[in-house]
């Protein structure tokens, strides 16, 4: 185990700049999870590590060694692809043991892993089968069973579970984790799924146009997102966003928004009177109110069952706008119906700069 430390590492691709200075702690032990849209640059930066794209400018280490000049072989890390890259014409047990044959490890060590390594896996009586022979799920274990049987300082993730179905890769996750607590290995996991970065891991890096927006727990990028992309990124369904213009101070903060209505803040912001701000608000914070309660009355235009609860569509402030509820209850398109959302749920940024302000 180790940890990582990257230093304003810069990649280009001759003209395009794909990352802009990019500075990331990794602790011994932790699995660190790096998140965002297509094109962000998690990817790339994964492979910068994996030392499988060079680095422009900056420096990385592993274990405090400056590990840029070293080919990916000298890097004792491991890496799980996307692909599986699975040898077909090996059973799973020469799979599991090639870079260790490669190494001319000796052949009682490399029993001992492979077993070890399966036996964590459920793959014991699959050693003898083929890659063609397994399922999906089946050969992502064997991927991450190659891994581990290396016994590396860390592991490298890339998207591992994108072509695997719903369900499977729900229960891939929880593999995952499990495994991680029992190996307690360093581990980077790239992903473009905010539902795989919040239940795995320790800390999130979120990343976008080849920056780090914000680094920390799941609950702390879900609760405090420090900007408008993370607000925007991070949640299912979406956060409602809206447009605002700031009013008063003190007790009597607020935000005047679209339709005359005032939203009372629960503090006031370091900003001046008039500044233009969004104001954000997560679905599962829209309370649906019983009918001649106090509140905003709307007219429901979709609504969407998931089985634990609705979401409900609407017009609000000026645009699209959705509420999630536990209630099941017969609501209906055309309904009107009563919502409030209480002032401490809600999140706002500058409008110019989209950095948080509350």
């Amino acid at each position: 185990m180790a940890s990582i430390d990257i230093a304003e590492v810069r990649k280009s691709f001759l003209s395009t700049h794909v990352l802009h200075g990019i500075n990331l702690s990794i602790h011994d032990g932790e699995f660190v999870v790096l998140v965002g849209p297509s094109g962000c640059g998690k990817s790339t930066l994964l492979r910068m590590i994996a030392g499988l794209e060079e680095v422009t400018a900056g420096e990385i280490r592993i274990a405090g060694r400056r590990v840029n000049e070293l080919e990916p072989k000298d890097r004792d890390i491991a890496m799980v692809f996307q692909s599986y890259a699975l040898y077909p014409h090996m059973t799973v047990a020469e799979n599991m043991s090639y870079s260790l044959r490669l190494r001319k490890t000796p052949r009682e060590r490399i029993a001992t892993a492979v077993n070890g390594a399966a036996a964590k896996l459920g793959l014991g009586p699959l050693l003898e089968r083929r890659p063609r022979t397994l399922s999906g799920g089946q050969r992502q274990r064997v991927a991450m069973g190659r891994a581990i049987v290396r016994s590396p300082q860390a592991f490298l993730f890339d998207e591992p579970l994108s072509n695997l179905d719903a369900r499977l890769r729900e229960q891939m996750r929880a593999e995952i984790k499990m495994l991680h607590r029992e190996i307690g290995a360093t581990s980077i996991y790239v992903t473009h799924d905010q539902i795989e970065a919040m239940t795995l891991a320790d800390r999130i890096v979120a990343m976008q146009g080849g920056l780090v927006q914000q680094v920390g727990r799941p609950l702390e990028l879900y609760d405090r997102p420090a900007n408008l992309f993370v607000a925007g990124f991070i949640g299912s369904p979406a956060m409602n966003m809206f447009a605002g213009t700031y009013r008063g101070g003190g007790a009597a903060a607020a935000i005047a928004v679209p339709g005359g209505v005032l939203l009372a803040l629960s503090n006031s912001l370091q900003v001046a009177e008039g500044t233009a701000v969004t104001v954000g608000v997560r679905p599962e914070h829209v309370t649906i109110a019983p009918p001649g309660s106090e509140g905003l009355a709307h007219r429901v235009e979709l609504v969407e069952p998931t089985g634990l609860g609705l979401i409900i569509h609407f017009k609000a402030f000026g645009t699209d706008f959705k509420a999630f509820t536990l209630d099941r209850s017969d609501i209906a398109i055309g309904d009107t119906v009563t919502v409030c959302v209480a002032p401490r749920h809600l999140h706002v940024f500058d409008a110019g700069t989209e950095t948080r302000l509350n």
